[in-house]
C-alpha cells in the first residue's frame, strides 16, 4: 500500500466498536469479528485435513519420511507468521487509503486465499499442491495482523477487554463452522463419498470466507484515511526518530536467580506448546488410522480441546490467584500429562473423550498463568522484551513440534514389525513433553507477585494472538 495524497474524510466517531456514552456497541463490534471468522474458519480446516491429504499424496506416501515431510509442511503456516505477521502488522500501521488502513488486506487477501483453499484438496500433483500451499500461507500470513488490529483500532482502550470477548466468541464461531462442515456436507450429499465430502468442506470454508469479506467491507466501512504528502513525510519522520530513540535505551539487567527462572520457563513452554500443537495437528490423522473415525468426527472431537481451554480460561485465572500461578502451572501439566497416558496404555476410547475435554481443560490452567508470570519476571518497564521471549518460545514450538513428531511416525514405521506407523506413540510422545516441561517449572522461583494488571495481560494477548 502507499500513501495517497489529497482529502481526508473522517468518520465524526472514530471508536466505530464504540457508542457515544462510552459503553461497547456489541452490534458493531460483532460485525468487526467477521474478519476474524474468516481466520478460524480456514485454519480450522486446513488443519484438520491437510496432513490427511498429505499423506495420502502417492509420493509422499511412499517415502521412508513420510511423516516428517508431512510434520514440515505443515510447520510453513508457523514460519510464515513469525515472519510476515508482524511485518505486514506494522505495514498496515502506516497504510493509508480511500479503504481505511487494515480492509484494503482484507479485500485482496480474503479472495485470493479463498480460491487458493478450494483446490488444495483437489490436486494430485504434489509439485502444484505444494506451490497452493505456500503461496496460500503466505497470502493469509499478509492479512491476519491487519484483521486482527480492527477491533483495537474501532474500541478505546478501557473496554477492548469487553470487545476481545466478542471477537472471541466470532471466531468461536469460525471455529464451529469449520469444525462442522463436514458434517453439513455430508448432509447435503448424503451419498458422496469422503473425497468428495472433503472437496467440499475446502468449497464450503472459501464461500464463509468471502462472506466475512463482504460484512466487514459493507457493513463495518473503514474509514477513509488518506493524507497529503507533507502529512505522511511528517509521519515518516517521526517514525524515524521513534526507532532511534528506541534502538538507544539500554535494556535492564535481570539478577541471577531471575535469569534462571526465565530461561526455564521459557524451555518449558516450548516443550508444553510442542505437545499441544502436535496433538491438534495429528489428532485428526491418529483417529482416521487407528479408531477408524471418519474424518469430519475426528475433526470434531479435537475441536473439543480447544473448546475446552477456553472453558477452562476463567476458572484457571480464579486458580492461578488463590494457589499461585507455578502450583496451577504444574497441576495442570499433572493433569494433563497423567490422562493422556492413562489413555495410552488403556486404549479405553471412554477415556479418549475424558482426556481431550478435561485435558483442555487443564492446558488452560497453564496458558492463562505462564504469560502473566514471564512477564513478572521481566517488570512492569520491560513488558514488551519480555512478551517477545514468550511468543519466540511458542512459536519455535509450533515450528520444530510437528516435524519431531513426524520423523517419531517414522521411526515407529522402522521399528515396527508390520512396517506400519504407530499413531498411538502421540499419546506417549506428549506426555514425555508434559514431564520435561514439568521438570524445568520445578526450576522456576520468580514470577508470582503482581504488578502488571490483567487488563494489561489481556492487551498483550490481543496483540499477539489470533
Amino acid at each position: 500500500m502507499k500513501y495517497i495524497p489529497g482529502g481526508v474524510i473522517f468518520m465524526v466517531n472514530k471508536f466505530y466498536c464504540a457508542k457515544d456514552n462510552g459503553k461497547l456497541h456489541y452490534g458493531h463490534c460483532a460485525l468487526t469479528g467477521f474478519g476474524f471468522m474468516a481466520v478460524q474458519i480456514a485454519w480450522i480446516i486446513y488443519n484438520a485435513y491437510v496432513p490427511l491429504i498429505l499423506k495420502e499424496n502417492p509420493i509422499i506416501s511412499n517415502l521412508a519420511w513420510g511423516s516428517t515431510a508431512v510434520g514440515i509442511i505443515m510447520v510453513i503456516d508457523n514460519v510464515f507468521g513469525v515472519v510476515f505477521q508482524p511485518l505486514f502488522g506494522k505495514i498496515s500501521d502506516r497504510t493509508h487509503t480511500r479503504f481505511g488502513k487494515r480492509t484494503p488486506y482484507l479485500m485482496y487477501g480474503i479472495p485470493l486465499c479463498a480460491l487458493l483453499f478450494i483446490f488444495i484438496p483437489r490436486i494430485s500433483v504434489l509439485g502444484v499442491l505444494m506451490l497452493d500451499i505456500i503461496v496460500f500461507n503466505f497470502i493469509m500470513s499478509t492479512w491476519r495482523s491487519p484483521v486482527v488490529a480492527m477491533m483495537p483500532d474501532f474500541t478505546p482502550s478501557e473496554i477492548r477487554g469487553d470487545g476481545n470477548a466478542v471477537i472471541n466468541i466470532m471466531g468461536g464461531i469460525g471455529v464451529v463452522l469449520g469444525t462442522v462442515a463436514g458434517k453439513i456436507v455430508g448432509a447435503i450429499m448424503p451419498d458422496a463419498s469422503e473425497s468428495v465430502i472433503r472437496n467440499n468442506v475446502f468449497l464450503f470454508g472459501a464461500i464463509v470466507m468471502v462472506i466475512c469479506l463482504f460484512v466487514v467491507v459493507f457493513l463495518v466501512r473503514e474509514p477513509d484515511n488518506r493524507i497529503s504528502k507533507a502529512e505522511a513525510a511528517q509521519l515518516a519522520s517521526d517514525f524515524k526518530k521513534s526507532a532511534e530513540k528506541k534502538s538507544g535505551i539500554k535494556q535492564m539487567g535481570l539478577t541471577k536467580g531471575e535469569k534462571k527462572s526465565l530461561l526455564f520457563m521459557l524451555i518449558a513452554l516450548f516443550f508444553n506448546s510442542n505437545a499441544t500443537d502436535s496433538i491438534q495437528t495429528y489428532f485428526t490423522t491418529f483417529a482416521k488410522y487407528e479408531l477408524d473415525f471418519k474424518e469430519s468426527d475426528a475433526s470434531l472431537i479435537i475441536t473439543l480441546f480447544a473448546v475446552a481451554t477456553v472453558v477452562g480460561a476463567v476458572p484457571a485465572g480464579k486458580l492461578g490467584q488463590k494457589f499461585g500461578r507455578k502450583k496451577t502451572i504444574m497441576g495442570g501439566w499433572v493433569g494433563v500429562l497423567v490422562l493422556f497416558l492413562a489413555y495410552a496404555i488403556t486404549r479405553w476410547q471412554p477415556l479418549m473423550y475424558v482426556a481431550i475435554v478435561f485435558g483442555g481443560i487443564l492446558i488452560a490452567f497453564v496458558t492463562i498463568n505462564t504469560l502473566p508470570l514471564v512477564l513478572e519476571i521481566g517488570g512492569l518497564e520491560r513488558v514488551g522484551t519480555f512478551t517477545g521471549y514468550y511468543y519466540t518460545a511458542t512459536f519455535s514450538a509450533s515450528i520444530v513440534g510437528p516435524v519431531l513428531v513426524g520423523g517419531m511416525f517414522d521411526l515407529t514405521k522402522v521399528f515396527s514389525a508390520s512396517g506400519e506407523i504407530n499413531y498411538w506413540s502421540l499419546f506417549f510422545y506428549c506426555p514425555v513433553c508434559f514431564a520435561l516441561a514439568l521438570a524445568c517449572m520445578s526450576q522456576v522461583k520468580h514470577g508470582e507477585t503482581q504488578t502488571i494488571s490483567d487488563e494489561m495481560i489481556d492487551q498483550i494477548r490481543d496483540e499477539n494472538e489470533d
